[in-house]
């Protein structure tokens, strides 16, 4: 399980990997253009065939480390819960909204065209919409938080994921001006949610009945990391090579969308993290609570923004800038947690 082991050496240099993977792919969609343009005939429902297999194969081991056993542990201090599900389902989508609103549409308004600020929004509004489950062991880890309090917290966020994600992204998408597929996005929640969510579900009963619970843990999910990264990676150079003739043409547009993305990272931590105080919650339960608030499901964002508006897009590419600034914001946000954890009662 992740949340023994701390930042892998991949995770925390995701940052260096992403633009390793932005200068790879703009290369091949300039000088292979072959390439982007055979793998785009690949496409059924506007989900591009290629890119859904990849994501199946970063998903998948996610949701293989979480135990839905634990979601009858949902009682126990129940304030967490409260504060884990509020802030993630009925807040953070909404501010990330606002935020992203206010920068793409009133801030940066001389630098965005208004084509390009819809679908950054869209973007947006698609990772505010998904929050994280695998990373936030790391997170918890390091912050020294109750790993199965986590699990708990990670097991129902998952669970709302399945009737929450798609009303909340369409009606967002909807107030933002953006046309909503809605069939589309339906067949995202299925294939990059639902699909992999059932087969890990399957992979984990079948093999603790017959392996051992700490066989599952300690062996069979460890050996399913590699093909998180290389799905990852692979992914992120395919969308890149559609995505060289925007970024070339507009490179301000990366630092452009990480700001509001950045801010509202910061601002729903302390939303999370601040009332975990103001409720005297112990710092082993309010340090995850922030962190699973601020963090992303990115992983399913880039999946829906793809299947939704294509791999050219800038809701696309907002979903990777979202990946891009993840990880150095998270340990900023690690840093002030480990830093803070006087102010909270003990356990």
């Amino acid at each position: 399980m992740e949340n023994k082991q701390g930042i892998g050496f991949f995770e925390k240099y995701l940052t260096v990997w992403i633009i390793i993977c932005i200068i790879v792919g703009i290369a091949i969609g300039q000088w292979f253009p072959v390439i982007p343009q055979t793998l785009s005939r690949f496409e059924y429902a506007h989900v591009s065939i290629p890119v859904a297999v990849l994501i199946w194969v970063m998903i998948y081991p996610m949701m293989l480390k979480v135990d839905f056993q634990s979601v009858k542990n949902v009682g126990r201090r129940p304030k967490g819960i409260i504060v884990t599900g509020v802030t993630n389902w009925c807040i953070k989508p909404f501010t990330m909204f606002g935020v992203a609103y206010f920068f793409f549409y009133v801030v940066f308004q001389s630098f965005i065209p208004a084509g390009l600020a819809k679908d950054y929004l869209a973007g947006a509004v698609l990772l505010g919409a998904a929050p994280c489950t695998a990373m936030v062991f790391v997170w918890s880890y390091l912050t020294k938080g109750d790993a199965a309090y986590t699990l708990v917290q990670v097991a129902l966020n998952d669970l709302l994921i399945l009737v929450a994600f798609a009303p909340i992204v369409g009606f967002l998408l909807g107030v933002g001006g953006v046309i909503v597929p809605w069939d589309t996005l339906l067949l995202s929640v299925v294939l990059f949610v639902v699909i992999p969510l059932l087969a890990a579900i399957i992979t984990r009963v079948y093999v603790v009945k017959h392996r051992g619970i700490a066989y599952f843990n300690d062996v069979f999910v460890n050996r399913f990391k590699s093909y998180t990264t290389l799905g990852l990676l692979l992914t992120l150079v395919i969308l890149f090579s559609f995505q060289g003739e925007t970024i070339l043409g507009n490179p301000l547009h990366i630092v452009l969308i990480a700001v509001p993305l950045v801010i509202q990272t910061v601002l729903i931590f302390f939303v999370a993290y601040g009332w975990a105080y103001w409720w005297k919650l112990p710092h082993a339960v309010a340090a995850p609570a922030g962190m699973i608030g601020a963090s992303n499901f990115f992983e399913l964002a880039v999946a829906v923004a793809i299947s939704l508006f294509g791999l050219q897009s800038g809701a696309a590419l907002a979903t990777v800038v979202g990946v891009l600034v993840e990880v150095p914001v998270m340990l900023m946000l690690v840093r002030i947690a480990n830093n803070t954890k006087q102010w909270f009662p003990e356990a």
